[in-house]
């Protein structure tokens, strides 16, 4: 995993912190890079799941693009070396000053979830003498067996333009002197183990393009968004997602036209095994039916198992008891659901007690808050990194 005397080292500081493990980082994106350069494909990092600068500035080294869900974040992308001609910029909703700054920056293209925010951005792209490239998001209406709060891909989510009125939304467009109409873009979910509602994916991108081909469009660049996931339950044992057979998929599958461009758009999947989150035990509580450990980090420092019910592997690190104790690991936040899991079995644990928890590369730092005042967590690297 990584040099525990780096950690203990580092834990002298204060905790908590994220420390990740850059080599992991390049060896994950060196097997991204090969599964999508082998049929021609385009990846854009999906920002959101981590924009720790260093993170950015080593992705964007592998020359993907990114992908985008607020103004700043196209700011910070940009400032990190994503080329602006490889940005896309999506979001249910975007801001007049996010637009007007990703147009001027001149980004790849807009993924667009409705009509209105499309003739938004032709009003400013006017008022700017420019040309906005956007694609339509579409609803496919595809259940990603994935947990609800991250499904995004269903008939009834906030997301995308149902997917009958693509057509009626097409030529609404087209109508729009500022906009020009570029691709068609999906997204269905996060954390997605199972390959079939790619397959599905693809089916409903060859249907929406078998309509278009009917009104005589043919669209130069197909967007099959992310959402593929890892394993949370086994880090050291699969730390690399299965890109390859996500890509063969899409390959055997997705109808593409002559001259199209195939674009994902992966976040989790590139950065959640590297980063590791550490936090020391400040006390251990005895109650009437479980002991609690609780730490120096809390919902503020890592909220997915509060916000999401998520689970991550968490380990201590530094008891040296053969005896094994069951815990609810609990934060120090004045809220009862500053809980990060119940009934887990760790070696006796004891004040001082360094625990991390596993596969917080993304999703981690990125969503850390200062509720109840509190410090944002520090990031550290690992000691054997050479890119600086």
């Amino acid at each position: 995993m990584f040099d525990i005397k780096t950690i203990e080292a580092l834990s002298t500081h204060s905790t908590p912190f994220y420390y990740y493990d850059m080599q992991l980082l390049r060896q994950t994106l060196e097997v991204l890079r090969s599964a999508v350069d082998k049929y021609g494909y385009n990846m854009h990092y999906a920002v959101k799941a981590n924009a720790n600068p260093r993170i950015l500035r080593t992705i964007s080294s592998y020359g993907f693009g990114a992908d985008c869900v607020s103004g700043n974040e196209v700011v910070r992308a940009v400032e990190c070396g994503f080329p602006a001609n490889k940005v896309v910029f999506a979001g249910v909703g975007k801001s007049d000053i996010e637009i007007e700054t990703a147009l001027k920056l001149g980004i790849f293209c807009f993924n667009c979830e409705s009509v209105q925010e499309i003739e938004v951005i032709n009003e400013i792209a006017n008022r700017l003498s420019k040309t906005a490239s956007v694609a339509l998001r579409l609803n496919p209406g595809i259940d990603a067996h994935t947990n609800k709060r991250i499904n995004t891909g269903l008939a009834d989510s906030k997301f995308g333009i149902d997917f009958n009125k693509m057509e009626d939304t097409v030529r609404k467009v087209q109508n729009l002197k500022n906009i020009k109409l570029v691709g068609l873009h999906f997204h269905i979910g996060s954390q997605i183990l199972d390959t079939e509602p790619y397959r599905l994916l693809c089916e409903r991108s060859n249907e929406m393009q078998e309509k278009l081909a009917n009104m005589g469009i043919q669209l130069p660049e197909i967007n099959l968004g992310g959402g593929l996931g890892v394993d949370y339950y086994n880090p050291d044992q699969n730390p690399i997602p299965s890109f390859g057979e996500f890509i063969e998929v899409i390959h055997s599958n997705l109808q593409v036209r002559e001259g199209q461009r195939v674009h994902f758009e992966f976040g989790r999947a590139v950065v959640a095994q590297c980063g590791t989150m550490v936090a020391k035990v400040l006390y251990t509580k005895p109650a009437s039916q479980t002991t609690f450990a609780i730490l120096d980090a809390g919902f503020t420092d890592l909220i997915r198992p509060a916000l999401y019910g998520s689970y991550h592997k968490i380990e201590n690190l530094t008891s040296s008891s053969t005896k094994e104790e069951t815990y609810d690991v609990v934060g120090p936040i004045c809220e009862s659901t500053d809980v990060f899991a119940q009934g887990v079995k760790l070696p006796e644990t004891q004040r001082g007690d360094l625990i991390c928890f596993r596969t917080a590369g993304a999703y981690g730092e990125i969503m850390a808050s200062q509720y109840n005042l509190r410090n944002l967590p520090k990031s550290y690297f690992s000691e054997n990194d050479d890119d600086k």
